[in-house]
């Protein structure tokens, strides 16, 4: 095929997503078998055009209205800069800064809309970044953050984009998963299993991350699901 009849790749979006993170609310030794983090998950509705029927975080793409109005500091925004220095945000050093600080606010807005809590910044901890494979219609390079919500500011649902809005163990969801009941796209899995193996909120305060992008090669996602379907009906041959 020649250069001018290839497919075009589509360039990736900004996105912002926030993991939400407390204490499992029941102990284990009240019957549930689950213990250590829950997360706030959001049930994605089935006709999205991305990631449809998928668990997902609140979070969604960087928007205009991101790019000024803040309510954060210089040095809040130089953290956060210094912690995306290996992501896309800092390839042109000029506008490190200024990327930073857009794709943080973006991630308090969708916080704020999605679940009606409104997070300072400082208390957004960035956590993970990922690049959807260049063979996907629809690409976001998506800043993943890490955030502890006051037991008494609950997040709710109320986005149109999903069904529910739900606190859930981490171990319930990865089972649930490995089960075929609840689907996860690779970077949420990756980061569940992660904060599973971290375990307690302690041990995620104290986690150094020097954050790398993942991104995964084109075939990645079709091979990640078969993977999964595969593992699934080799778990349950006769579901």
């Amino acid at each position: 095929m020649s250069e001018a009849n290839s497919p075009k790749v589509a360039e990736p979006r900004l996105a912002a997503s926030v993991i939400l993170v407390r204490d499992a609310a029941i102990p284990e030794d009240e019957g549930t078998g689950l213990s250590g983090l829950e997360v706030f998950v959001q049930h994605r509705v089935s006709t999205m055009d991305f990631a449809a029927g998928m668990v997902v975080f609140p979070g969604g793409r960087v928007d205009q209205v991101d790019s000024s109005g803040w309510d954060f500091t210089d040095d809040v925004v130089e953290r956060h800069a210094s912690a995306w220095h290996r992501s896309s945000l800092a390839a042109d050093p000029a506008s490190a800064l200024h990327n930073a600080g857009q794709v943080l606010a973006a991630a308090q807005r969708e916080v704020f809309e999605e679940t009606g809590l409104k997070l300072p910044a400082t208390a957004l901890r960035p956590w993970a970044n990922w690049v959807t494979p260049a063979d996907q219609p629809k690409r976001f390079d998506t800043f993943f953050y890490l955030a502890f919500p006051d037991r008494g500011s609950e997040p709710q649902h109320q986005t149109t984009e999903a069904s529910s809005s739900v606190w859930l163990p981490v171990q319930g969801i990865l089972e649930s998963e490995a089960a075929g009941t609840l689907k996860l796209m690779p970077p949420t899995l990756a980061l569940l299993e992660e904060l599973l193996k971290l375990g307690t909120m302690d041990a995620v305060e104290a986690e150094d991350r020097d954050i790398f992008p993942v991104r995964p090669e084109p075939g990645a996602l079709e091979e990640f699901f078969r993977l999964r379907r595969q593992a699934r009906q080799q778990a349950w041959p006769d579901a």
